[in-house]
This record gives structure tokens, C-alpha cells and sequence, in this order.
């Protein structure tokens, strides 16, 4: 069990994340989107910290879990905490895939596919758009004014 709160958003504060966004960050995290490869800010980040997701802030997968899968997209072989992400099948696009979004606020984040490392052989390929992250130490956003977790550093 996870210790964050992970109660979606109210209609009002759902409403206020949802205008702070970009209009790539709408496409990808409402609208199922993906980003081109290979141009995501956070392909390359080597910092240490937590990948956090961009619309409500819920800690989603830690730097020590990523890792270069080739792929064009930030990818990671284990997520934060399981609770904090939700898998459905997504049939679109004539594939059979896994989509994970954000177990709070349901945002898209991106697939999971079984061909990662060892110890999950796990790639949870993610869009940089669906993410913000959080340098090892800085305090974790707290957009939704949850407290407890929420207040803790990365």
C-alpha cells in the first residue's frame, strides 16, 4: 500500500492542473498522445531524483530504475511503487499493447512491454511530456495540498 494519498483530484482542482498545461502536455497526458522519439527532455537526464507525473505530481518511478532501451523514450524497469500505476489493455492502433497511466489522476503516461532488464525484464516506456522530475533531496511538488508524503524530499 502506497503512502501517498492516492484520491483523484477534485473536478476544481483537476480543472486547475489541467490549465497549466501545454499543448503537447494535453495531447499526450488527455488525449493518449505520443511523442516523437528521440526529443524527450528526459531521454538523457543522468541526474538522481524521482520521475513524477506531470499533471497531479505522484512520485512514479525512481532514476536508479532507468535505464537506455534504444527506444527514442525514457524508459525504467521498475515503477516507484506498483500502486501508483494502472494497466490497461489498449488495443488501438491494430497492436495489443499495455497502457500505464497515473493511478491518481489517470493520465496517460506511456506502455509497458515485457522485453526490459533483469530484475523485472520490465520497459515501462514513458513520454518526457507526461513527467516532471524531482533531483534527489528537492521536495516533492504537492499540487493537490495532500501533506503527509506529498511534503517529503525525493
Amino acid at each position: 500500500m502506497s503512502r501517498f494519498d492516492l484520491t483523484p483530484p477534485s473536478a476544481e482542482q483537476r480543472a486547475a492542473l489541467e490549465a497549466d498545461l501545454s499543448a503537447d502536455e494535453r495531447r499526450v497526458l488527455l488525449q493518449h498522445g505520443t511523442e516523437a522519439p528521440f526529443c524527450g527532455v528526459f531521454l538523457d537526464n543522468k541526474r538522481e531524483g524521482v520521475y513524477c507525473c506531470r499533471l497531479c505530481a505522484l512520485p512514479l518511478f525512481r532514476s536508479s530504475a532507468k535505464f537506455d532501451s534504444g527506444t527514442g523514450w525514457p524508459s525504467f524497469f521498475a515503477p516507484y511503487d506498483p500502486d501508483h500505476i494502472t494497466l490497461i489493455r489498449d488495443t488501438s492502433h491494430g497492436m495489443v499493447r499495455v497502457e500505464e497511466v497515473c493511478a491518481r489522476c489517470g493520465s496517460h503516461l506511456g506502455h509497458v512491454f515485457p522485453d526490459g532488464p533483469p530484475p523485472t525484464h520490465e520497459r515501462h516506456c514513458l513520454n518526457s511530456v507526461a513527467l516532471t522530475f524531482v533531483g534527489e533531496g528537492e521536495a516533492l511538488a504537492d499540487p493537490l495540498q495532500r501533506g503527509g508524503a506529498e511534503a517529503g524530499a525525493a
